[in-house]
């Protein structure tokens, strides 16, 4: 059946008011909502699932069935009281900049294919060095996350560390190249290891510096390095959130064909606050920084940032030339990005930071760090042995034994007031508390509190 324009038009507009209503019910109801999905993958997928239909339906009813089937397959990672995986809810601002990124669809990979795009990144690139004090000049890719942040910096860090051995890894590859020593803490993120694989470098090559009690790289114990090298710090360890001493690092290694890059997650965002930034001083001495824009600046999945301080390192690494890009005026978001074609996602970190503003962005890490504090301060009162400092947003906790601490995360996921994640830390089990959104309040905290220690006295009766 044939639908005219003037039809389609309104069915859109109805389309898109039907699912302003479902989004509008789905976030009123997070405050109160249980926090772990209320269905299974295997049974939403058997209830989505079945043969290929053969004919389409109706987009009103494909999206009924999506909220109501697929709602209940949502994790509440965007409600107050989720502290899993440094996860952010995202903030108004940045959601509502994501649905009119999704409606304008723009391709932003060039000027041409959308100037708004194009303009956004130049504008927010420099409001975020310019929020962590990073050099003024330095290049900015939008990625997906961290995980491609730290490949797009690496791959700028393997050319510039082979050019000064002079050869062009771009244009010649890595046979006959000199072998490029890596160097990480043995604290340093998985995430870094995969982006040494996807760059040919070798997950296994990795020079293994030892850790303080803290999960912090110790400068004392770099091995002697000549390069080419690269050195790969950390601004806070995703079990502890201490930061490796950057500073002292680029002292100990500095010279031409060594670069130090900063895996900063979601620690980096430490630097746009004066009370929690001192553990990230010394960072902007590096020469690159990943870290991950829908961690701390609450922003919608996903988005993160690649830092470069020679941006011709990092253009030069990820341009692309055809006959039919444009010619190069300004800066080409394609020129940057491991990626060509891709969404407009620097407008939701523009809408981020304009909402916000520099003191809003401060005082949102130093919220999150004073729940961290709260959450410590009652889990050790009530006798909880707490594992780490709690420098910043992350607080590591041990019920007991690692049977009796594994059973609390357990039941703490299954009761649903919040969710909090298991780790391993010194051999042992724990329970890891990410307070990273925007959306926790004091209130958030308490409640939290209140039930993860209801499931610790209820583990403690069972088991004594």
């Amino acid at each position: 059946m044939r639908v005219d324009n003037c039809e389609s038009r309104e069915s859109t507009r109805e389309l898109l008011g039907e699912v302003q209503e479902r989004a509008a019910r789905f976030l009123e109801s997070l405050p109160e909502r249980r926090v772990a999905a209320a269905r299974a993958a295997d049974d939403l997928a058997q209830a989505l699932g079945g043969a290929l239909p053969r004919l389409g339906r109706p987009a009103s009813e494909i999206l009924a069935q999506l909220d109501e089937i697929g709602s209940q397959g949502t994790v509440a990672s965007a409600g107050p009281r989720y502290f899993g995986f440094v996860t952010g809810g995202a903030l108004p601002a940045s959601l509502a900049a994501n649905w009119l990124a999704a409606v304008w669809d723009q391709n932003a990979f060039s000027e041409v294919s959308s100037p708004i795009g194009a303009a956004v990144e130049s504008v927010t690139s420099q409001w975020v060095l310019d929020l962590l004090d990073l050099p003024a000049t330095s290049g900015a890719a939008f990625v997906t996350g961290a995980t491609m942040a730290n490949f797009a910096a690496l791959a700028a860090a393997r050319r510039s560390v082979l050019l000064a051995h002079g050869v062009d890894v771009d244009r010649a590859g890595l046979n006959g190249a000199p072998q490029i020593t890596l160097v990480a803490g043995e604290q340093a993120h998985a995430t870094l290891f995969k982006a040494f694989g996807m760059l040919g470098l070798g997950r296994e090559q990795v020079i293994l510096v030892p850790a303080d009690g803290q999960g912090r790289m110790r400068a004392d114990a770099l091995p002697n390095i000549s390069g080419p090298a690269i050195v790969c710090t950390q601004a806070g360890n995703v079990n502890t959130g201490a930061f490796d001493p950057v500073g002292a690092i680029c002292d100990a290694v500095k010279q031409e064909d060594v670069w130090v890059h900063v895996d900063g997650a979601f620690g980096l965002w430490a630097r746009a606050s004066r009370e929690f930034g001192a553990p990230a001083a010394g960072i902007e001495r590096a020469d690159s920084w990943a870290t991950d824009a829908h961690k701390w600046l609450n922003v919608p999945y996903d988005s993160g940032l690649a830092i470069v301080r020679d941006a011709d390192a990092l253009r030069c690494a990820m341009s692309l030339q055809a006959a039919y890009l444009p010619e190069r005026v300004g800066r080409e978001p394609f020129d940057y990005t491991p990626e060509s074609s891709r969404r407009a996602r620097g407008l939701e970190i523009w809408a981020a930071i304009a909402s916000l503003g520099r003191d809003g962005v401060a005082e949102l890490v130093e919220r999150c760090c004073r729940h961290a504090q709260s959450f410590a301060e009652g889990l050790r009162g009530a006798g909880c042995q707490v594992l780490n400092d709690v420098v910043l947003n992350q607080v590591l906790v041990s019920f007991g034994d690692d049977r009796t601490t594994s059973e609390v995360i357990r039941r703490v996921q299954r009761d649903g007031t919040c969710w909090c994640g298991g780790t391993l830390w010194g051999g042992r089990t724990a329970m890891r508390i990410s307070v990273s959104s925007w959306a926790t309040t004091s209130d958030d905290v308490e409640r939290s509190l209140e039930a993860i220690l209801s499931v610790v006295r209820g583990v403690n009766r069972e088991c004594g």
